[in-house]
């Protein structure tokens, strides 16, 4: 798609009332200025960037990837999972939810 057509989708998008107006002036900003995308905060950042650890890991690599993510110590993690499998089995269920869902490095 050519600049043209990309403003003429985001007027007719702002004209149907999808996008604010807040929302058409960045977008549109962007596309003038070929400025970056929009920032995000550093929680999403690191769930987008969460990946299980092929180095550290003793089962899947989920405290060793959690770690890595949070800059924590793998140990830290290893043990709150035991404690939370302790205490009712919740931390077998997330461990191995994380371990099947996040992927790889």
């Amino acid at each position: 798609m050519t600049l043209s057509d990309d403003l003429s989708r985001l007027a007719e998008l702002h004209a149907n009332g999808r996008l604010s107006d807040e929302e058409f002036t960045r977008a549109k900003e962007r596309l003038l200025n070929g400025g970056p995308a929009p920032a995000t905060d550093p929680i999403t950042s690191a769930v987008n960037t969460f990946r299980l650890s092929r180095t550290d890991r003793w089962f899947g690599g989920v405290c060793g990837g959690i770690a890595r993510s949070t800059g924590t110590e793998a140990w830290m993690w290893r043990l709150l999972f035991a404690a939370l499998f302790v205490w009712a089995g919740a931390g077998l269920l997330v461990y191995i939810l994380l371990w099947i869902f996040v992927p790889s490095e």
